[in-house]
């Protein structure tokens, strides 16, 4: 079980930071915000992005959040893309819980897939709930 601190001030050389973002590509709040400093791109919604992983949780006007089904696609390509890239580590920030306002027993069960995967981290609350399930 890889655990995602819950503030993370740096980055080693070959860990990557997953954060929460909107359909805009417009990074002015929470980790969104944070991931400027790693190198996530004004504009890029979701992907790599220097030492950084979007994932989008939000809609384009960044008022809708997007539902769990419109997320899951993007947490699906973010688990391929680490399972490819295995000299990453990928530290997920709990996604949707923050502005999108989603319930972490929602979001969690999205990132089953990453059970196996040594080089995804992900926080202690989201391990518990994935355990449960």
């Amino acid at each position: 079980m890889n655990i995602t601190s819950e503030h993370i001030t740096k980055l080693e050389e070959n860990q990557i930071f997953v954060f929460g973002s909107n359909l805009l590509g417009v990074h002015g709040i929470g980790a969104a915000k944070t991931a400027l400093i790693w190198g996530a791109k004004w504009g890029q919604a979701n992907g790599l992005q220097g030492k950084t992983y979007a994932i989008p949780t939000k809609d384009s006007s960044i008022k809708r959040t997007l539902s769990i089904d419109e997320i899951k696609p993007f947490v699906d390509e973010f688990i391929v893309f680490a399972k490819s890239n295995e000299n990453l580590i990928f530290l997920v920030t709990e996604i949707g819980t923050g502005l999108a306002n989603h319930r972490k027993e929602n979001i969690a069960p999205l990132f089953k897939e990453a059970i196996n995967c040594q080089n995804i981290y992900l926080s202690k609350d989201f391990w518990n709930i994935l355990l449960r399930t």
